[in-house]
């Protein structure tokens, strides 16, 4: 049993033993006691806030509470305790020998790569995480690439806490944006002046001079969108992004689930028509102002589409949750797509929509935004070319999703330690060499039951088995707060701690004790588990040489 669930079930057994507690009423099963780290080391290696929880029900001071429960634990005698204090307003604080850490150790072993930090917390809920997205209008570029990253992450961290995940790309392959493709594409074949609003890439140069067809935008724009869409769908390969589902907006359009979907929310009172068009009563349901579902020419509007969209997620599919990844320039739409999903009787908190900030590449004195209709946009592809599908991700996942990023190329291209993606590799890189080193010289790591882990005392070896030890909370978190960056922190740690542990604590060196080297090569066994696990999760591969 993991350290923490003893502990919980010692503060239970604990508080059933104090009167106050017992007169209340207020037990507790162990399920229901918090704990964690404290902050600082020397407050101690568990803390509980049972008793500043129970005070007020108990009618007893915070810190009284705690003292009588740390008075009540020390009485227990629990296993690798040796200590515990009350500090600050009652919190108390456990101290432990590092035999607790031993047994992490053995944990991390004996549940290897496949079983380890595996926190279920979606209790197997379905789950659609939609991300990219980008009309096929242009090459992926780094912005969009940026935020696939994240997309992909969670999608990887979400199936591993126990959710069922789908990825899926909406690919907007109808409406406007789609004519001015075609249009900008046969100004280009015919030498004209592409129109205002039209793409300028050098991509529809090279798409022109491969179109044959018709002079018509609607044709010239599908067969440009259908090759886009190919180039998009390879670059995102390239990075290991591979979707479970491309869903097309033109087959929702074309199936009549947008007519079925306005027919659904006006069957509520919810539509009404004006000015020739037909309107959503939006601000009722929380949006700033209605909102346009089919224009007066007949056509229907992006959000008429999104919600049949996910009409079909949540009621056809019938996905328990989605979550949306768009880029910042969709914040205006959240409003009015929450309020449509409300209207189709799906509860709003099933839908989460994650923005995406913007994205900047430096390279020297040159800083260049992300623009597709200008022109500016970086290619993904380029970039990829440039740094590495590796970096690209490593990079990408450094930082939170709602945050404009800056990235340095330079930063980007070093082979150093001052590169995170170099120095976090090269922890994998060390860990295979040891393995091999090993090899040469004909040492075999003896079977785990046969090693005395108990001879891991230094320092360096401590802090790594701490750091090991605390990847499923680190999973667990990273899934309910949708935020893979919490791998990244982690990874970039667990290879910090082990670039320490290979200075200070070699393995194979001739004046180590052979029951040290031993118990050194599954701790290094432990971290190769520990980081494979989390560059997993990031879609990081981890090499075996640099």
């Amino acid at each position: 049993m993991p350290i923490r669930d003893r502990l919980a079930r010692a503060v239970a057994d604990a508080l059933v033993l104090l009167p106050a507690v017992r007169d209340a009423g207020a037990f507790v099963v162990p399920e229901d006691v918090h704990l964690e780290r404290p902050a600082r080391r020397e407050h101690g290696d568990w803390s509980t806030n049972a008793a500043l929880v129970l005070a007020k029900r108990v009618g007893l001071n915070p810190r009284a509470l705690g003292a009588e429960l740390a008075a009540a634990l020390t009485a227990q005698s629990v296993d690798h305790v040796v200590g515990v204090e009350v500090a600050g307003p009652g919190f108390v604080n456990f101290r432990l020998d590092v035999g607790w850490l031993h047994e992490a150790l053995g944990e991390v072993l004996e549940a290897g790569e496949d079983g380890y930090a595996r926190p279920d917390v979606g209790h197997g809920e379905r789950v659609q995480v939609e991300f990219i997205s980008a009309n096929p209008t242009g090459p992926i570029h780094v912005g969009n690439g940026w935020w696939g990253s994240y997309g992909d992450a969670l999608a990887r961290v979400l199936a591993r806490s126990g959710y069922q995940v789908s990825r899926e790309y909406y690919v907007n392959d109808t409406g406007g944006q789609i004519r001015r493709l075609g249009a900008s594409l046969l100004a280009r074949r015919n030498g004209t002046e592409v129109p205002e609003d039209g793409y300028r890439g050098e991509y529809v140069t090279e798409l022109a001079r491969a179109y044959d067809g018709p002079d018509d935008v609607t044709t010239a724009g599908r067969f440009a969108a259908e090759r886009i869409l190919e180039r998009i769908k390879a670059t995102l390969a390239s990075v290991g992004i591979v979707f479970d589902e491309w869903y097309s907006q033109a087959s929702i359009e074309e199936s009549g689930a947008v007519d079925e979907t306005i027919a659904a929310l006006a069957a509520k009172g919810l539509v009404f028509e004006q000015d020739g068009a037909t309107w959503f009563r939006a601000s009722e349901l929380g949006d700033t102002r209605d909102r346009v579902l089919r224009k007066s020419n007949g056509d229907a509007t992006y959000l008429a589409g999104d919600l049949a969209y996910h009409r079909d997620k949540f009621l056809v599919r019938g996905f328990d949750r989605v979550i949306d990844v768009f880029g910042a320039d969709h914040h205006g739409q959240v409003a009015s797509l929450v309020a449509g999903v409300e209207a189709l009787g799906v509860d709003p908190s099933r839908l989460e929509v994650k923005l995406g900030q913007m994205v900047s590449l430096v390279d020297g004195d040159e800083t260049v935004k992300m623009g597709k209709r200008a022109g500016t946009a970086v290619a993904l592809d380029t970039l990829v070319a440039d740094i590495g599908p590796d970096a690209t991700r490593l990079l990408s996942l450094m930082s939170s999703l709602d945050q404009a990023t800056t990235f340095d190329l330079a930063t980007a291209r070093e082979q150093s330690m001052e590169n995170p993606v170099f120095y976090v590799q090269y922890a994998s890189a060390r860990i295979a060499a040891i393995g091999r080193k090993a090899a040469e010289r004909g040492i075999v790591r003896r079977p785990r039951e046969e090693v005395d882990l108990a001879v891991l005392v230094h320092g360096r070896e401590l802090e790594l088995i701490r750091t090991l030890e605390v990847l499923p909370e680190v999973v667990a978190e990273a899934a309910v707060d949708r935020a893979p960056t919490k791998v990244t922190t982690w990874v970039r740690r667990l290879a910090g701690c082990f670039h320490g542990f290979y200075h200070d604590c070699p393995v194979l060196a001739d004046d180590v004790d052979p029951r040290l080297a031993q118990a050194r090569l599954w701790l290094v066994e432990g971290t190769r588990i520990g980081l494979a696990i989390g560059l997993s999760l990031l879609g990081i591969s981890a090499p075996e040489s640099m």
